[in-house]
């Protein structure tokens, strides 16, 4: 659980030398990542015309001029004044949270890219160079690129379920929704990337649900690795377990939180931050939370603050971490066997749904949003009637995961129905 790996700062000469370096050459890989990833226009029988020196151009162009913003306010947010104009000197916090969400979108975008030069590979003789592949390495190229959209709309979508999940809070103060800190939730995320990427193949004319059976079970690659970061940081937490279970675990505050050095880093678990300021009460031994004291019952808060960590809590974030990495693993044997296009979309969404929904039974972070939340914002006097720890007290997160599952047997009903009683199909489709 280390919330901070390290913290770099910039106060020498040379450090602040190398950072420029680090940015200006950060810069130039995007422009040329534009530049490398241009294409052609689109012809009416939807191929695409060899893309003009000018096409490439305008393509660097607005790379670099997206890495030189991302450069100019990192650097500004890095660099004292005296080395950037108006800097902070804040320097670089390397958070574990951020590293293994990063790269986990690395690597769900590069196995997608890959399964995509497999999905789509036409080989073709070409003279002077034999046969090659004439389709895949185009089609890698394009998911490479749809995984700019799919960021960009995940973090949007992720961010606005959280405000609306959020409302009461924000409503106080609609500037602070253009803070640039926040949470995120991954519901909204994915609603957000799935619209992203709709959007993206109807721009380049690709099947939607073919794009779909290749790219979502790297979803659960990339949620893997991001949960672990979840767990580094401790958010997402599970409910109290009880002193004696065995897999129970306890976040540290800033008291206690190290760094990869192990020296103190200052910024504790988010875990920690929500269990200190708890008024409700808990029976240490079983975890069992109550709302007034009662005979060996402690308040919360108090607890934790003695002992400088959160109660021991069940590790919800593993618990998801696993069973994603199971359901990445066996949607990925399954494409060999699928039989339609949204086949493995569909199985996905129900699998997800189920998961999640499983979990959340667990979760014990009472910022997240439920039922009984939604009626003490909206309906306070029924609020009593849905306890914040009855189990039907229902997230925000399962009921959308109810709908999921509905969306995803409803298409794999009608999906196999269409091609029911069509043997020629086979259990292993072509992938052209």
């Amino acid at each position: 659980m280390l919330p901070v790996l390290f913290h770099l700062t910039f106060e020498s000469l040379a450090s602040q030398l190398l950072l420029y370096a680090v940015a200006l050459g950060v810069v130039g890989y995007i422009t040329w990542n534009g530049w490398r990833g241009a294409l052609g226009p689109l012809r009416k029988d939807g191929s695409r015309a060899p893309v003009s020196q000018e096409d490439r151009l305008k393509r660097a162009a607005l790379y670099g001029v997206i890495g030189a913003g991302l450069a100019f306010f990192g650097l500004k947010y890095a660099l004292p004044a005296g080395a950037f104009p108006g800097g902070k000197g804040e320097g670089i916090p390397v958070h574990t949270y951020g590293l293994l969400l990063a790269t986990g979108f690395f690597c769900a975008a590069h196995v997608a890219a890959r399964l995509a030069q497999q999905e789509w590979r036409k080989v073709e003789w070409v003279d002077g160079q034999g046969f090659v592949d004439t389709e895949g390495p185009r089609r890698r190229e394009q998911v490479l690129d749809l995984g700019v959209w799919v960021l960009v709309g995940g973090l949007l979508g992720s961010r606005v379920l959280f405000i609306i999940v959020n409302w009461k809070d924000y409503a106080k103060n609609l500037w602070s929704i253009f803070a640039l800190g926040g949470g995120l939730v991954f519901y909204g995320g994915l609603i957000g990337a799935a619209l992203a990427a709709y959007a993206f193949t109807r721009v380049n004319r690709m099947d939607f649900l073919r794009l779909a059976d290749l790219a979502i079970p790297t979803v659960s690659l990339g949620q893997a690795l991001g949960r672990l970061g979840c767990f580094a940081s401790g958010c997402c937490w599970g409910g109290p377990a009880g002193s004696h279970a065995p897999l129970a675990v306890r976040f540290p505050g800033s008291g206690l939180a190290q760094d990869v050095f192990g020296r103190i880093a200052g910024t504790g678990s988010a875990a920690y931050s929500s269990q200190a300021t708890d008024a409700r009460y808990v029976v240490e031994a079983t975890g069992e939370v109550l709302h007034q004291a009662a005979p060996g019952a402690v308040r919360i808060s108090e607890w934790v603050t003695q002992h400088g960590t959160t109660l021991p809590v069940h590790p919800t974030q593993l618990f998801e971490s696993l069973g994603q990495t199971v359901l990445f693993v066996s949607l990925l044997l399954l494409r060999s066997h699928r039989r339609f296009h949204g086949q493995i979309f569909s199985l996905w969404l129900m699998g997800y749904a189920v998961l999640r929904s499983t979990v959340e039974l667990f979760r014990g972070d009472t910022e997240r949003g439920t039922l009984h939340g939604l009626l003490s914002d909206s309906a306070p006097s029924l609020a009593h009637w849905v306890p914040l720890e009855a189990w039907y007290n229902i997230s925000t997160s399962q009921f959308i995961s109810l709908c999921m599952f509905t969306f995803g047997a409803t298409l794999l009903y009608q999906r196999s129905r269409r091609l029911g009683g069509e043997a020629s199909l086979g259990p292993t489709p072509s992938p052209a």
